[in-house]
This record gives structure tokens, sequence and C-alpha cells, in this order.
């Protein structure tokens, strides 16, 4: 399974892009391709031959695409509604980070009993641990002897054979023969397997067959292969079927191979690779031999020039500490110069820039004295304001015209009368008086003005 490096929450930050395609590759590694039971619905079959669809169940769905290659090789025509079981890879298309399967096989439901076998088999034996990479061995490199559990008669034999032979013909290939289908057929692969294992005469196996229906691969689907497998103390290889076609077998392996020609390419090293390897590691043994000597050839004539009389030696190391002794004693001198500079000019921005006390308090005395005349004047200006205030009101002021003699005539409900026309004639009226009041009666001559009734 891909393993990743996730970042740390605290501080990294990865794209969408990036997070959907660590998704996809561990929904790929992680999940192998598995069958899937369903009613197709939402069925677009794409000007470009690619058929997408939901296979749905009572209880969730989910999206499937079925590309044109393998649409072509279905005996039917998906339909809306029909009843399929499929098997495909699980993904994540990661332009829309849309969970998918990529569907490689298409068949009308009706195997399910078959199938239900195969998942409740492969279920208790994962359970049991015979799929956990950790029991899982590592195939010999370069085995001495191969061995190839097949029928003598099977056309898996023929591939594989050719392929070692083309690969690595010195190596030596033991056949344990058995049935590869029929009734007895997962008993004679189970016998097979185990005699491999006790004999001990190769370094590892091949379980193979060539492909076939379901019903043809069934007999390493049992349960007696797989306990064989897993006991076997040989590495093994299974190559059963076809690229797409899985098997317990398969899982219990050491390693799973596509075909059995696959099968036989895991397990033997190329001939032809190898002499290439051969060849590429004597051309660089050959120039790293030559960079050496010629690295120590000159590493010998540096040293050599380096070597000199122990005399000219001191005679050089005594002119260098002349040398430094000089230049120590001009840089001690220089310093000792700048510094005094610096503090001279240190000494003038001092002065310059040192406050005048005597002046400041002059200053401050001059503004002390305009605040004082300022005030002054302000409350001058104040006093001279007011007078005129109080003149004018006095001037204004009703009982200052009333001290002279005048009188203000009202009206019982206190109105001051301006126009003579106002009053009624037998009206009662207050005249105001500069030091009191008293009540009048308006006298007019007769038919002057209305009378009030008596």
């Amino acid at each position: 399974m891909t393993r990743y490096n996730f970042p740390d929450q605290s501080q990294d930050v990865i794209s969408v892009s990036s997070l959907n395609r660590m998704a996809r590759d561990l929904l790929e590694a992680g999940i192998p391709p598995v069958w899937i039971g369903g009613e197709i619905s939402n069925l677009t079959l794409a000007a470009s031959g690619h058929a997408y669809f939901s296979l749905k169940d009572g209880g969730a769905q989910l999206r499937c695409v079925m590309f044109r290659h393998k649409l072509s090789l279905l005996p039917f025509r998906p339909q809306e509604g029909m009843q399929v079981e499929l098997r495909g890879q699980v993904t994540l298309y990661e332009a829309r980070g849309e969970f998918q399967i990529n569907v490689g096989e298409m068949r009308a439901a009706g195997l399910g009993r078959l199938y239900e076998a195969f998942e409740r088999l492969k279920a208790r034996l994962q359970a049991e641990g015979l799929f956990d990479n950790a029991r899982k061995r590592e195939l010999p490199a370069h085995p001495s002897a191969i061995g190839i559990v097949t029928s003598p008669a099977a056309a898996a034999l023929r591939d594989v054979v050719s392929t070692l032979r083309r690969r690595m013909p010195g190596i030596p290939l033991i056949l344990y023969p058995a049935q590869v289908q029929g009734e007895t057929s997962a008993r004679q692969i189970a016998d097979a397997i185990r005699q491999a294992g006790e004999r001990r005469e190769v370094d590892v196996l091949i379980v193979c067959r060539g492909g076939g229906s379901i019903e043809d691969l069934w007999s390493f689907n049992e349960e007696i292969v797989a306990r064989a497998v897993a006991a076997c103390p040989i590495p093994t290889v299974s190559g059963v079927g076809h690229e797409t076609d899985f098997t317990i077998c398969d899982f219990v392996a050491d390693r799973r191979a596509p075909t059995p020609t696959a099968a036989a390419e895991l397990v033997s090293p190329n001939r032809e690779h190898l002499a290439i390897q051969l060849e590429q590691t004597k051309r660089a043994l050959e120039r790293a031999l030559g960079r050496l000597l010629t690295d120590k050839a000159q590493q010998l004539d540096f040293l050599g020039r380096r070597l000199t009389h122990p005399g000219a030696k001191l005679q050089t190391q005594r002119e260098r500490l002349n040398t430094l002794s000089q230049t120590l004693r001009q840089r001690v001198h220089a310093a000792f110069e700048q510094g005094r500079w610096r503090l001279q000019l240190a000494g003038t921005r001092l002065a310059r820039h040192q406050p005048d006390l005597d002046a400041g308090r002059q200053a401050l005395r001059q503004r002390q004295d305009a605040l004082i005349r300022a005030r002054d004047r302000l409350l001058e200006r104040r006093a001279q304001r007011l007078a005129q205030l109080a003149a004018t009101l006095t001037a204004l002021n009703p009982d200052a015209v009333l001290a002279r003699g005048y009188a203000i005539v009202q009206k019982q409900d206190g109105q001051a009368v301006k126009n003579p026309a106002e009053l009624l004639n037998h009206e009662k009226v207050t005249l105001r008086l500069a030091e009191g009041s008293t009540e009048a009666r308006i006298e007019h001559s007769e038919g002057a003005q209305a009378q009030l009734p008596f």
C-alpha cells in the first residue's frame, strides 16, 4: 500500500489537487478490484463510447464508468434498471473529487452463489491473517531452481517454460503435475504444493493456469488450495487466469502475477539485462579505478611540490611574523587616531547642543510678563462691556420710566393698553405707578365707545 508523509497540520498547507491525488492512490492501493451487484440507474452512453451510470441497491448508490474498449467486449448492452454484477477498481475522479468505480467486467446477475462462496472464504481467511503483507516473503533474486504446479497439458506451462528459457535458460525447472480443472483438481493442486514444500528442490514455486470462466478457475478458490499455499515453506507466485481474474490463491500467495507469463518473469532474472548490468558494472569499476589512480598520482605530485627545507620554512614563517607585527602596529595606531577624532567630534556636537539656562529663564520671564499684561487688558475690556450693558439695561427698565411720572394702563387680565380704542366706556383698568398701583374707570364722550352694561 502507498504510504504518505502527511503534512504537519499546524504548518504545512497542501492543494486540493494534492489531497485528491493522495486519496485516489490510497483507494486504488488499499482496495483491490471487487465484484459488486446492483441495479443500473442514470445510464448515459456518451458520444465517445464510454458509459456513465450509477449502481444502486436498497440503501446506497455509487458512480461508475465503463470505458469504450471494455464496453465493446460485453455480450449485451447495458440498460436502465438492469440487474448486473460488475467488477472494477475503486478510485477517485480527481477533477471533481468524486468516488467512483472504473468497471472492467460486467455480467447479468445470476452467478451469485459462487461469488458469495468466494467472498465468504475470502473474508474468513483474511480475518485469520492469511492475506497480511507481514507474512509475505520476498522472492529470491537469483533462484537456483524453479518449481511449477500446473497441468502437463496446460498451455500455461508452455508459456511459463518458454519465458524462463528465454530469460535464463540455465535455471533448472521442476514440474509438480496436477489437474487444474475438475472435481479432484483442488486436492491435486494442494498435494503438488505440499510435495514441493517437502522435497525442497526449488527456491520459488509458480502455481498457474490459463484464463477461463469463474467455474474453470474455481479450483484455485478452494480452501484446501489456500491452506496449502499458506503452509508452503517455499515463496510462491500465483499466476492464475488473465489480468482481470482474481482467486483466493492470489491473495494467499507471496506474490500475485496477472498471467502465467508474468509469473515466470517475476521469478526469473533476465539474462540479457544481467549481461548489460554486468558490462555496465565492469565499465564503472574500470572508470572508478582509473580515476582513483589518476587522483592518487596528482595528490602525490602535489605533496611532492609542498616538501621544502625546514630552514626555508622557518625563514618564511619569520618574514610572515614580521609582516603581521608591522600590520598590527599600524592598525593599532590607526584605531587610536580614529578614536581620538571621534572623541573630538562628539565634544563639538555636545557643546553645540548644550542648552543655555540663563537665556531660557529670561525668555520665561518675558512670556510671564506678556501673559499678565494680556490678562489685565482682557479684564479691562470685559469691565467696560459690563458697564455698557448695565447702562443699556437701566435705560430700558420700565421702572425708570415710571419714576419720571409716567403710568402703565393695564386691563383686568394684566394686558398693557397701547391704544385708547382698546378700552370700553366705563371699563375698569389698573394704573401701575412708580410707587404702587390704583384702579380707575374709563369715561369716553357720549357715543364714542361702546359701554359696558351696568
